[in-house]
């Protein structure tokens, strides 16, 4: 009774953690997708500020479903949109409202995890409160889950197919009836959000059917599970499409009918060859393996091998030695017991070592490991099988220690370190742009960003209709090409209200004082790691290490 009590205040702890250091806000900047998936876009079409697109959103062959953007960022922006025009506050929207706000969604929608494992504990044989501070604790929790990824909400729409096949077995016949139809639902939304979730989807799928086939009903009943599950599947596929179609082509039903005089079936007609089915767009890209390349391509076993024990830690390496230790149990059973005498051996949910529950996480792992690319995040939502298969009694209590340290360890490299300037950098430059002195005399600030990650420009809270602002993204542009733009926007350095800034790590800060430019100001935000341009180990044993961790914003002295 005792440690279940420490366990829950734990639980509560961090708990408050996860909320608090979203709102603080996390200054960590994993991924451009995290932004650039739906945030951007939303702030573009509601907010009406300048964004950056990304080619996943453009009209000639979308891949992303708008409704889940529409549903998560799109709700917020329009609730601070429609806080600021009643008066309510005069300025809600801003550079910090525009990043905490879809975050404070995303995590509240984080406790959805929380809870499937206090439902799935008990069925899966773990102890409910080890699992919730198992899973309260990773530092994927607290930083991935906590973001505006399309694989948060594949997570979360996983763990609830979870509870719906676990739980069907002591439903009651209309429980089980509303199942199937959530099944549906959930597996079509989760194939729209992102393709890749019928990975996710394939195990608790084929629990579902094998419990429905093993309930010995009549033909009838099962037959009306399967059609309630395709019914509800087709029904939430259609709302997707039509949706998608609406939101990509801009096409008005009303104004279609009203301009060509004709039925519904004729504007229906008109309408099917700009149908937008975006899945299939998806997969259409992402099948190719040269599109694939462009974005990285990794050895096959990368997920196995590296972003598993990126992610979940000794977690992972443990689950990898039971599932060896499992598969050589199955194989030896097979070759000299069960292959002779009683069939071919089953793998039952409560066998010790829960091996179905072990299919839940090396399935889907599987599956991803077919594609060339593979990306830690990609993986985050297995976190739900394996925190239900360490909390079994005494599988991970040894490894305390090394999972408290390995989390704390993620937790400051991916929510503070990583590209960690960039954000307080946008936050500082929104301040500038928006000050008082700034409004009363009007500006012109040309913002050049070199060797960080893709800058959002919605946190800088600019109007479309405001040109006084340029922002121009060099990436991880070469010496020459950053000299050669450098002295370029200094040679026509003529306005007398005009400023530029040069955003830059550390760690490339000596290639910008080769370029023959001056700088009359120059800020140090710390701390900023950038894993495409690391610091030299001797030089962060030196004095110099501050600098090497940091992000400088430098301003073009015009009078050079």
């Amino acid at each position: 009774a005792g440690a279940a009590m420490v366990a829950r205040a734990l639980w509560a702890l961090l708990a408050a953690l996860r909320a608090g250091w979203c709102l603080l806000p996390q200054s960590g900047y994993l991924h451009p997708d995290e932004f650039f998936q739906a945030p951007e876009v939303m702030a573009g079409d509601i907010l009406n500020l300048q964004v950056y697109y990304p080619w996943e959103f453009l009209s000639n062959s979308p891949c992303r479903t708008v409704v889940f953007p529409l549903m998560t960022s799109g709700l917020t922006y329009w609730v601070i949109k429609s806080l600021q025009q009643l008066d309510v506050c005069s300025s809600c929207i801003n550079s910090y409202t525009l990043l905490v706000s879809p975050r404070l969604l995303f995590t509240i929608f984080s406790f959805i995890l929380d809870y499937s494992v206090y439902r799935l504990a008990p069925f899966w044989g773990a102890d409910p409160w080890k699992a919730l501070v198992l899973l309260a604790g990773s530092y994927v929790t607290l930083v991935f889950y906590t973001r505006t990824f399309t694989n948060t909400l594949e997570g979360l729409l996983f763990a609830l197919l979870m509870v719906l096949v676990s739980s069907r077995k002591s439903s009651g016949c209309s429980a089980e009836l509303r199942s199937s139809s959530l099944l549906g639902v959930i597996t079509t939304a989760g194939f729209f959000n992102r393709p890749t979730f019928l990975a996710f989807a394939l195990m608790p799928l084929l629990y579902w059917a094998s419990l429905i086939v093993d309930s010995q009903k009549s033909i009838k009943t099962l037959i009306n599970d399967f059609l309630k599950f395709i019914l509800c599947a087709c029904f939430t596929a259609f709302v997707f499409i039509t949706a998608d179609t609406f939101y990509f082509t801009s096409v008005s039903l009303d104004n279609l009918y009203s301009t060509n005089k004709s039925s519904l079936i004729d504007v229906i007609i008109q309408l099917h060859d700009k149908i937008v089915i975006t899945p299939f767009n998806f997969l259409s890209y992402n099948l190719n393996p040269h599109n694939l390349a462009l974005h990285g391509s990794h050895p096959r076993v990368t997920h196995f091998t590296v972003n598993g024990v990126m992610l979940f830690g000794v977690l992972h390496i443990l689950a990898i030695g039971a599932g060896f230790k499992m598969l050589k149990k199955y194989v030896h059973q097979l070759m000299l017991v069960r292959w002779c005498y009683r069939g071919l051996p089953g793998l039952s949910v409560h066998s010790e070592g829960s091996p179905t529950l072990l299919l839940f996480y090396f399935v889907p792992l599987a599956f991803l490991s077919l594609f060339s690319h593979q990306e830690p995040r990609f993986l985050i939502p297995l976190i739900l099988p394996l925190v239900l298969f360490s909390a079994s009694p005494s599988r991970a209590e040894k490894w305390k220690l090394l999972i408290v340290l390995f989390n704390l360890l993620g937790a400051l490299l991916f929510g503070c370190l990583h590209q960690g300037g960039l954000i307080p950098c946008l936050f500082h430059l929104e301040q500038l742009i928006h000050s008082p002195a700034s409004s009363s005399h009007p500006q012109h600030y040309t913002l050049l960003f070199a060797h960080t990650y893709m800058p959002p420009r919605s946190l800088l809270n600019i109007k479309k209709t405001d040109v006084h602002v340029e922002v121009i993204d060099m990436a991880g542009a070469g010496e020459e090409t950053l000299c050669q733009t450098a002295e370029q926007r200094a040679s026509n350095f003529t306005c007398s209200n005009c400023h530029i800034f040069i955003i830059i790590p550390g760690t490339v800060r000596a290639t910008i004082t080769k370029c023959g430019v001056s700088f009359k100001n120059e800020t140090l935000i710390f701390p900023h790691l950038s894993m495409e341009d690391p610091p030299q180990i001797p030089v962060l044993s030196s004095g110099n290490w501050r600098s090497q961790l940091g992000l400088y914003i430098l301003e073009l002295n015009r009078d050079h």
